[in-house]
């Protein structure tokens, strides 16, 4: 993108279960795209961070809890080697709606001073409270190239903790969309994808975003449920919760 601007985007999560049955939903919803470097050198007064409102990011949601969420994401990519990563760093995530997050996964792009990725991670929650993140980075990391991380958190009762992640992150300057699949033994098992159109995040456009779904956040949490019924419904098999795994992130 040529100007690092905070952005909100509207667009659906999708999801679809090809096995043992057939299962697919489609929701409407928003989401931040936020640039970090930038965010804590000017701020946006749209934006209330680490504080109330109707529409606020919290930096606590993420990473290890902390209150400088950038700063965790930065220590994180010196710990794992990875250098260059000198340009921007976007975060794709839900905003707090009245206050409440629940952020099933969140995405992080940290670019080159060139614009190039230099590392991307897939920041993961279940409704168990807990959190794992899959980092992505190498010389085939590019928007629009498949990128691929072994399973190894339990997000859903009804898959195994088993299988491979497909990644696609498609980016313009009017648009952003991610792509995840899951493969097992078997081939592809889930299809998914969030994204949308974007805007600058404005006073305007935060505020059309409460009014238009005020209890988005919240509802993400009961729609979570609600599918799982309809799966235990389908009688689609059930598996047990293991132990977490013992990192935050894989690689």
């Amino acid at each position: 993108m040529s100007t690092a601007v905070p952005l909100i985007g509207f667009g659906p999560v999708w999801h679809r279960r090809l096995r043992p049955v057939a299962h697919e939903f489609r929701y409407g919803g928003c989401f931040l795209l936020l640039p970090m470097r930038r965010l804590r050198e000017q701020g946006c007064a749209a934006l209330n961070r680490n504080g109330r409102g109707w529409l606020s990011f919290q930096d606590r949601d993420h990473g290890d809890g902390s209150d400088d969420a950038l700063a965790w994401f930065d220590d994180l990519l010196a710990r794992e080697g990875i250098t260059g990563a000198d340009g921007e760093v976007w975060l794709h995530t839900f905003p707090r709606m009245l206050g409440f997050a629940f952020k099933p996964v969140s995405f992080w792009y940290a670019h080159r001073a060139d614009g190039s990725l230099a590392a991307a991670l897939a920041e993961v929650n279940n409704t168990f409270g807990e959190r794992h993140a899959y980092l992505l980075a190498g010389p085939e990391l590019a928007f629009g190239a498949e990128q691929r991380a072994t399973k190894v958190f339990h997000v859903s009762p009804f898959c195994s903790t088993e299988g491979q992640y497909r990644f696609r992150f498609e980016r313009s300057a009017e648009r952003t969309l991610v792509r995840v699949d899951l493969h097992d033994a078997h081939g592809p098992l889930l299809q998914t994808s969030v994204g949308g159109v974007l805007r600058p995040l404005t006073a305007a456009s935060a505020r059309l975003a409460v009014l238009r779904m005020p209890f988005m956040t919240l509802g993400v949490v009961a729609r979570i449920h609600w599918q799982a019924l309809r799966l235990w419904i389908k009688r689609v098999p059930f598996f047990s919760k293991p132990q977490a795994p013992d990192h935050l992130v894989s690689r």
